[in-house]
């Protein structure tokens, strides 16, 4: 069987305080969130993994019970299996096979053959409660899932514990071919290629599906990798799941839902400063330049970046300045360039 460490998963010791789990978790997922890492499959079986570490370490009773019977704490506490005994090795009541602690017991060899007949001592405990739960009073489903064996556990319970060990059922008591319970269908996709202005003020596409043609209302502030769900629109009862794409942007460069621009201004505006219209998103804002500004100095303007998906408020917008010297100077400019300089007392930054 698999065990799972779910404090390696969270990054946590095993005495970490309650607190300290609930910020590794938060951190992990917002790390490995599918929002933030659209197409990856390792990211999305990471987050599973956060979440499920996270459903029982978070939890102080689960933690206890897992603490204490390991990866199969679940199954085992549903099961309740009464003590019995094969072949010397002693399997407590109330601790299904002994799994008390964080030992963990494995029953297979390389062949996959039945170890000191392992699977004998599940037909003879186990086999006859499972037959008589499925054919109790020739009932099948919640009647027959209530029927208990005598060391009081259900066959769906079984079932339960022998999955989690990553044994198959079917294989305990001989029975082969139980047909499966239907699969979710996997929705249809398609992708929406928006302009930066389009995911700042919100828009529609036509998607075609099965020669139907769809129109999809985009919301504002969507970006590359966001994904929108139309429940049932894919055709034959399956839903339909648009994926942004965004198109890169000649001036702005987004983060988030933040955006970054440079602005060019020249030197009489770097040296002596001045009011500088700025064009944003939504128009074009003043920006008070002050007098002796670095190239490269980076101005804040709040709230005037993209709209936040599915949250309230806008991100900002980041001006980098850019200063443009003169070139092609006359002999006259150079002269009176030296004579300024000569007037300044700066020293030789390098």
């Amino acid at each position: 069987m698999e065990y799972r460490d779910y404090y390696k998963t969270l990054g946590v010791p095993r005495g970490a305080s309650q607190a300290d789990i609930k910020k590794a978790y938060r951190k992990l997922a917002r790390q490995h969130h599918p929002d933030r890492n659209a197409g990856d499959k390792s990211a999305e079986r990471r987050f599973k993994d956060v979440n499920e570490a996270h459903a029982v370490l978070g939890d102080p009773d689960k933690r206890k019970q897992y603490d204490a019977l390991g990866a199969n704490w679940e199954a085992a506490a549903r099961a309740g299996a009464g003590g019995t005994s094969r072949g010397g090795t002693s399997y407590g009541a109330g601790t299904p096979f002994g799994t008390g602690g964080n030992i963990r017991y494995e029953y297979r060899t390389s062949g996959g053959e039945d170890i000191g007949g392992f699977s004998d001592f599940f037909r003879a405990v186990f086999g006859a409660a499972r037959s008589a739960a499925a054919g109790a009073t020739g009932t099948s489903g919640p009647a027959a899932a209530r029927t208990r064996t005598r060391a009081g556990t259900s066959t769906q319970e079984f079932d339960d514990l022998l999955s989690g060990m990553g044994i198959d059922p079917d294989t305990v008591d001989g029975r082969r071919g139980r047909a499966a319970g239907p699969q979710p269908t996997p929705p249809v996709e398609a992708d929406a290629e928006l302009d930066l202005e389009e995911a700042f003020r919100g828009t529609t596409r036509l998607v075609e599906v099965d020669g139907r043609r769809l129109e999809v209302t985009i919301p504002p502030g969507v970006d590359s990798g966001s994904r929108i769900k139309l429940t049932g629109k894919g055709g034959g009862g399956r839903d339909l799941v648009v994926i942004i794409r965004l198109r890169p942007h000649r001036t702005f460069t987004r983060r988030g839902a933040d955006l970054e621009r440079e602005l060019a201004v020249n030197l009489e505006t770097a040296l002596l400063g001045a009011d500088v219209a700025v064009p944003t998103l939504k128009g074009r804002l003043m920006l008070t330049i002050p007098a002796g500004t670095q190239a490269g100095r980076t101005f804040r303007l709040t709230g005037q970046g993209m709209p936040r998906y599915r949250a309230s408020g806008n991100g900002d917008l980041l001006v980098r300045i850019r200063v443009v010297l003169p070139t092609d100077l006359s002999d006259e400019a150079k002269a009176a360039a030296r004579r300024f300089t000569d007037l300044l007392d700066q020293p030789e930054p390098r």
